[in-house]
């Protein structure tokens, strides 16, 4: 094998994480290679996960009219065996512009991007086999980001004909009349009310008996309900034990003894650490018993060079806290007085129909650590943005503290959701309170003005607390 390749950073996959640390390091001249083992960059971000689902939810939307019912009250179908292949015609476009964005990033940066699968030989040593003869690369520092992978149980029979699990599901040759999604949480959600959009009946089983339960529970109940409307059915407190496939499509039996009979059947109950062949114990590393990289507060393993940023150690999994994970590793690693911290506020964005966004504090967390609060309310069906685009039946919804009113979070289901919650960011990380919204000029008519008036109801509501209190 030919001598190693010298380098001051390798990273090990080019998703969010690689991306952008790469081009971090680059930036302060630093000699970068990222090693990617599938054929395209963009990890799952790009290829099978956020990218590509957010953009199908975009598609049904459009194609199906739900996001016009509530204006026109017309009720759209969608022609019978619709192709996957044909509705995805822009998710190919957009995948395809940020594949090229990516490998020119990379170029502008002068990163030699590598192509084949990485395994650690020593802790500052890494061998990528491709077709060709296997190449060593050395560095001085080394990045794991991977990404993670589902979790596929050894019970279920994944044939990706009838039984998908999130990565393949996308590949399935056209959409399905009918669909059970396993797992009540974000892919499942997301994936459930997309498909929901195209006329396809969904059920939704899982072993809990609410959806997303870590969001604020009035939000979560508003998702359940109006995925009800729309004709969505849940299984709550079951779980598939067995899976048969058939040429007609899946059978789930159930725990209970329950059967479910489907064309098509999505698993999105677990993710973990995409780490397979990597030989982490080489390195001296090994994953921690949630099936994650263990890192500490600058993305440092245990082995003082090697560092890890993305989905590759766990929570929260997010493209956009991935890419900053990254970035702070790096710069740590190399001593950069630059990014130093990832934001210590991070919004959490589910595209579901509708989506829903939220930071900071929730009235359940707020409860949970026994944090005196208020709530304050404004409705899409009382805000003129909310009528012109359809949505009357969102929510803005935030906490804060009855003795100073400074605010402590934000929850949102509804049009633009996962835009209007960097507005209540701002408002959080800098400490502010719930004056500050009735102080601004907010355009009219928008969405946003609904931080006012939750800060007007608020207020309301303040003084009712104050007057039981006496």
């Amino acid at each position: 094998m030919a001598d190693s390749e010298k380098f001051d950073l390798v990273i090990i996959g080019c998703g969010p994480a690689g991306e952008k640390a790469g081009a971090q390091a680059a930036y302060f001249r630093k000699r970068v290679a990222v090693i990617e083992r599938a054929g395209v960059p963009g990890g799952s971000c790009i290829n099978t996960g956020t990218v590509p689902s957010k953009t199908l939810r975009e598609s049904a939307l459009y194609f199906s009219g739900l996001g016009q019912r509530g204006l026109y009250g017309i009720d759209y179908s969608l022609k019978e065996n619709l192709a996957i292949h044909d509705f995805m015609h822009h998710e190919r476009e957009v995948v395809e512009m940020e594949r090229r964005r990516i490998l020119k990033n990379l170029e502008l940066h002068k990163i030699e991007y590598v192509q084949g699968r990485a395994a650690f030989e020593d802790a500052h040593t890494i061998v990528v086999a491709n077709n060709g003869s296997p190449r060593r690369f050395r560095g001085e520092v080394i990045l794991i980001a991977t990404g993670s992978k589902p979790h596929r149980p050894a019970e279920i029979s994944f044939d990706d004909v009838h039984t998908f699990d999130s990565d393949t599901f996308l590949q399935m040759e056209r959409i399905p009349k009918s669909l059970a999604v396993i797992g009540g949480g974000v892919i499942g959600c997301e994936y459930g009310s997309i498909f929901m959009a195209l006329g396809v009946k969904v059920t939704l089983v899982d072993g809990r008996d609410k959806l997303l339960p870590f969001l604020d529970s009035e939000i979560s109940d508003r998702l359940r309900d109006r995925l009800k409307e729309l004709g969505m059915e849940f299984w709550f407190n079951e779980r598939p034990v067995k899976v048969e496939n058939s040429a007609s499509g899946a059978t789930l039996h159930m725990k209970s003894g329950k059967k479910l009979e489907t064309e098509a059947a999505l698993f999105a109950a677990g993710r973990r650490a995409a780490v397979d062949g990597l030989a982490l114990e080489k390195a001296g590393l090994a994953l921690n018993d949630r099936g994650y990289i263990p890192v500490d507060a600058h993305y440092r393993t245990d082995v003082t060079n090697i560092y890890a940023a993305g989905d590759v150690i766990g929570f929260p999994a997010l493209a956009s806290t991935s890419m900053e994970q990254g970035r702070v590793a790096v710069c740590h690693a190399f001593g950069f007085q630059y990014k130093q911290r990832v934001a210590s506020m991070l919004p959490m964005g589910i595209y579901t129909i509708p989506e829903i966004s939220s930071a900071g504090e929730t009235e359940d967390s707020c409860k949970e650590k026994k944090i005196e609060y208020c709530v304050g309310r404004a409705r899409y069906e009382n805000n003129a943005r909310g009528h012109i685009a359809g949505d009357t039946a969102g929510l803005l919804k935030i906490v804060f503290s009855p003795s100073d009113k400074k605010l402590l979070g934000v929850s949102i289901i509804g049009e633009n959701a996962t835009e209007l919650i960097h507005i209540g960011m701002m408002a959080l990380d800098n400490g502010l309170t719930i004056n500050e919204f009735i102080e601004q000029v907010f355009n009219y008519p928008t969405l946003s003005e609904m931080y006012k008036y939750a800060a007007y109801d608020g207020l309301g509501n303040l003084a009712g607390h104050k007057l039981r209190e006496g």
